[in-house]
């Protein structure tokens, strides 16, 4: 069950950012006893790996803050964000961390821990990406950077957190719930003043 939370919580991660959680297990399996990862994914640890997803995070982070860029980003990580969360959830699950203590992945095939890494972190995204757009015309785009830093931040938490304290991913999937009905009723909200005359409800 813990396995399945560690790699719930990294997939979720990688829906609001694909390469924070990749790079959090590379980097604590590389330096510290916190993760072991099995054989298949031991590539994760090289220099290049780390290299290509630092690279890979900083066009990300920069693009993300861009109000002109943030929603074309957010099209093509339409692909790349399930792929990592299913890379991710899979990666964990075959491994040791400093939350689970196993010799042995959870009894479910691969091909389903993907699927179900992919599932998670693309309702991750969709709810940033349904966010973001309310976020940004309520604010005129001055406030894209901010809630860029804030979902680096929350994605960078969750992935160490899903390492250390699988537990909290159960918070953190409330949390995404309310944020995704609050962008929702924004967005309701923003249609009704467009709809109705004077860009203004019933008084």
């Amino acid at each position: 069950m813990l396995e399945l939370l560690t790699g719930a919580g990294l997939a979720l991660s990688a829906g609001l950012n694909a390469y924070i959680p990749l790079l959090v297990l590379g980097v604590l399996a590389r330096l510290t006893p916190l993760v072991e990862l099995s054989d298949t994914w031991s590539w994760l640890t090289s220099g290049w790996a780390i290299g290509i997803l630092s690279a890979l995070l900083v066009v990300e982070t920069v693009a993300d803050k861009l109000p002109s860029v943030d929603h074309l980003n957010d099209l093509v990580q339409t692909v790349v964000r399930p792929t990592a969360g299913g890379i991710v959830f899979a990666t964990s699950a075959a491994s040791q961390t400093h939350g689970v203590v196993s010799e042995t992945a959870p009894d479910i095939p691969q091909p389903v821990l993907v699927v179900l890494g992919v599932v998670l972190a693309l309702a991750a995204h969709l709810v940033k990406a349904i966010a973001r757009p309310a976020v940004n015309l309520s604010t005129a785009g001055a406030g894209a950077p901010v809630a860029s830093v804030v979902e680096d931040v929350a994605s960078s938490t969750l992935a160490v957190l899903a390492i250390l304290v699988p537990a909290f991913v159960v918070v953190f999937v409330l949390a995404l719930v309310a944020v995704a009905i609050t962008a929702i009723r924004q967005r309701r909200r923003h249609r009704r003043r467009l709809i109705l005359p004077g860009g203004s409800g019933p008084t």
